[in-house]
C-alpha cells in the first residue's frame, strides 16, 4: 500500500507542476519569442509525463495486488468467524445474507481499497494542493476557489452520509433476491411437482423489482452531485476568467499566470466531478463494511472456545441429564423443561414424542451445539460444560434429521467424518451402515460422484451414507436424529444390530414404535418434559401416553408380535 501511494504521489506531483511549466513556456518562451525556453520547459513536461505514465501503470498493478489480497484475507477471516458461530449466532443471519456478505459486500470493500490506492486519495489531494499552488501563483484570483471549494466539500459530505444509508438498504434488498433464488434452486423439484413456478417467478420478480427500485433511487440521489458540482465549479471558472482578464489588462497578472490558474481550476473541477464516482463507490463500501463488521464483531460460540476447558477421555459413554431446561434465544417458553434421565453406557435408547416435543433440541445439547439454561449434562460422570467442545465432539457421531451430503465422491463423503481414514475403514463403516452392497453395484463404486446434497441418491441411501460418515469416527456416543425413517424394517433391524456389535451408546429419535422396540430403553417426551422412561413392557404397563402411541400405530387391538433382539 505504501508503494502504491508513493507512485500515486509521483503522478500527483507531475500533474501539479505541469501548469507551472505551461506558464513558463508562455511567459518565458512564447511572450519573449525564446524557442529555447519552449524546448526546455516542453522537454521537462514530456519527461515528467513519461515518469507519471510509468508510475500510473505500476500503481495500478500494486493497487490491484493489494485489493485482491485484502479481499482474500477478509473472506478468510469472515469464513473463520462463521465457522465459530454458535447456533444462536446462525439464527441472526439468513444464509442468503451470509452469502451476500462473503461475496458482494467483500467485493465492494475490495474495490474501495483499490480505488483508495488509485484515485480516491489523489482527487482530494489534487483539490488541496491545486488550490495551494494556485495561491502561490496568484492569490487574488484564487479567492474564487477558496469560496466555492469548501461549499462543495460540505455538500459532498452530506451526500456521502445520505447515500451510505441508502446503499445499506440496497444490500438488504440484494439479500432478499439471493434468498428467493436460494429457495427456488433448492426446492426446484417440489416447485415443479406442485406447478408453482408462476408463483415463484412472481416472488423473484417482486424481490428483483424492489432491488431495482432502491438501486435506482440511490443512483438518482448520488448522480445529482455531478450537475451541482459542474454548475458551481464552471461558474467559478467563468469568474476566474472574468477577473483574470481585468488583472491582465491592469498589468498585475501575466498571461502565463492566468493560464496556470485556469489549469489548476480545471484540474480541481475534474477531481471534484470524479467525486461522484468516488462517492458512490465509497458509500457502497461503507454500507458493505458495516455489514461485514456486524458479522466479524459477533462473539464466538461460548461452547467453541477451542482452547478452554478440560480434555475429555470418556470410557463408557454413560449419559445423564439432571434437571436440564432450555429455550431458544428470544423464545418465551422453554423447549425443554426439567429433563432428568440417564442412559447406561453401551446401550441403545429410543426417544419418542410428537412433533415439537423437543427431541432434536435434546440432541443439540449433548455435543454442546447449544448450552442449557439450567441444569447439568454428564457423560461418564463428568460435567460437559467443563470439557473442551472439540474434545467432546470427537467422541460423538451425529447424524442430523436432514441427510446433508457434499459434492464429491462417496469415498470423500464417508471420510469427511475422519480425514485420515483408510479405505478399509471406509468400507467397514459402509458395511455397518448397510450401504456397502449398494455402493458396490454402482459403476464407479466408492469413486461415484454425488451431486449437491446427494440429489442423485434416494432418501434411504443418503441416510445410510450419513450414518457411515458418523460411524467412521468410531464414536463412543452415536446420535441418530430420525435417521432411519427412510429405511425398510429389515434394513433398519440389520443396521441397529450392527451398531450394537460395537457397544457404543446409541440414542435414536424415531416416530416408529417398531424402531423403539429395538432399543434397550425408551424415553417418552411431551412438550419438553420426560413423561416416562423404561422398556416396552414397563411403558405398556405404566404409561397412558405410550399406550396411545401404540394404538395410533397398531390400532386398539395393540401391536402384533414383534421379535425384539437386544
Amino acid at each position: 500500500m505504501a508503494f502504491a501511494w508513493l507512485l500515486m504521489l509521483v503522478e500527483l506531483a507531475v500533474e501539479l507542476t505541469h501548469p507551472l511549466f505551461m506558464a513558463k513556456i508562455i511567459d518565458e518562451g512564447i511572450a519573449q519569442h525564446d524557442m529555447g525556453a519552449v524546448y526546455k520547459w516542453g522537454g521537462l513536461m514530456l519527461g515528467t509525463s513519461l515518469l507519471a505514465f510509468a508510475s500510473g501503470i505500476i500503481n495500478s498493478f500494486a493497487a490491484a495486488h493489494v485489493g485482491q489480497n485484502f479481499g482474500f484475507d477478509l473472506r478468510e477471516k469472515m469464513m473463520d468467524k462463521i465457522q465459530s458461530f454458535s447456533f444462536s449466532n446462525y439464527s441472526r443471519f439468513a444464509s442468503s445474507s451470509l452469502i451476500t456478505r462473503l461475496t458482494n459486500d467483500v467485493t465492494q470493500v475490495q474495490n474501495a481499497v483499490f480505488m483508495s490506492l488509485r484515485i480516491m486519495l489523489r482527487a482530494p489531494l489534487m483539490v488541496v494542493f491545486g488550490t495551494v499552488m494556485a495561491l502561490l501563483i496568484h492569490a487574488k484570483l484564487t479567492i474564487v476557489l477558496l469560496v466555492t471549494i469548501p461549499l462543495m466539500i460540505l455538500f459532498l459530505l452530506k451526500m456521502l452520509k445520505k447515500s451510505a444509508s441508502l446503499f445499506r438498504s440496497v444490500q438488504q434488498r440484494l439479500d432478499g433476491v439471493n434468498n428467493v433464488m436460494q429457495e427456488n434452486l433448492t426446492g426446484i423439484r417440489i416447485i415443479k411437482a406442485f406447478l408453482r413456478w408462476k408463483y415463484e417467478n412472481s416472488r423473484f420478480q417482486q424481490a428483483s423489482e424492489q432491488l431495482m427500485a432502491q438501486t435506482t433511487r440511490v443512483l438518482r440521489t448520488v448522480e445529482t452531485t455531478t450537475p451541482v458540482l459542474l454548475l458551481v465549479m464552471n461558474s467559478s471558472l467563468i469568474a476566474i476568467l472574468w477577473f483574470g482578464f481585468a488583472e491582465f489588462t491592469s498589468g498585475t497578472a501575466t498571461a502565463g499566470q492566468i493560464v496556470a490558474i485556469i489549469n489548476y481550476a480545471t484540474r480541481i473541477i475534474s477531481s471534484l466531478s470524479m467525486f461522484t464516482f468516488i462517492l458512490m463507490a465509497f458509500s457502497r463500501a461503507r454500507a458493505s463494511g458495516q455489514r461485514i463488521g456486524e458479522l466479524l464483531e459477533q462473539p464466538e460460540e461460548e461452547a467453541d472456545q477451542r482452547l478452554k476447558g478440560n480434555a475429555f477421555y470418556p470410557q463408557g459413554g454413560k449419559i445423564e441429564f439432571n434437571d436440564v431446561s432450555f429455550s431458544f434465544p428470544g423464545g418465551r417458553e422453554p423447549v425443554l423443561d426439567g429433563l432428568t434421565f440417564s442412559i447406561q453406557p453401551g446401550t441403545t435408547a429410543a426417544i419418542l414424542g410428537a412433533t415439537g416435543s423437543g427431541k432434536s433440541t435434546l440432541f443439540y445439547l449433548i455435543p454442546r451445539l447449544y448450552e442449557p439454561d439450567r441444569g447439568k449434562i454428564f457423560i461418564d460422570d463428568q460435567d460437559i460444560s467443563t470439557v473442551q467442545p472439540a474434545a467432546l465432539r470427537e467422541q460423538i457421531g451425529f447424524v442430523p434429521q436432514e441427510s446433508h451430503l457434499f459434492t464429491g465422491t462417496i469415498r470423500e463423503n464417508i471420510s469427511w467424518g475422519k480425514e485420515d481414514a483408510s479405505m478399509e475403514e471406509i468400507i467397514e463403516a459402509a458395511r455397518r451402515a448397510q450401504i456397502h452392497e449398494t455402493i458396490e453395484q454402482l459403476p464407479n463404486q466408492y469413486e461415484t460422484m454425488i451431486g449437491q446434497k446427494g440429489v442423485n441418491l434416494s432418501g434411504g441411501q443418503k441416510q445410510r451414507l450419513s450414518i457411515a460418515r458418523a460411524l467412521i469416527r468410531k464414536p463412543l456416543i452415536l446420535l441418530l436424529d430420525d435417521s432411519t425413517s427412510a429405511l425398510d424394517v429389515r434394513t433398519e433391524a440389520k443396521l441397529l444390530s450392527a451398531l450394537r456389535e460395537k457397544r457404543c451408546t446409541t440414542i435414536i429419535i424415531t416416530q416408529k414404535i417398531s424402531t423403539a422396540l429395538q432399543a434397550d430403553q425408551i424415553i417418552l417426551l411431551e412438550d419438553g418434559h420426560v413423561m416416562a422412561s423404561g422398556s416396552h413392557e414397563e411403558l405398556t404397563a405404566g404409561s397412558e401416553l405410550y399406550r396411545r402411541l401404540l394404538a395410533s400405530q397398531y390400532g386398539k387391538g395393540g401391536m402384533p408380535h414383534v421379535k425384539v433382539s437386544r
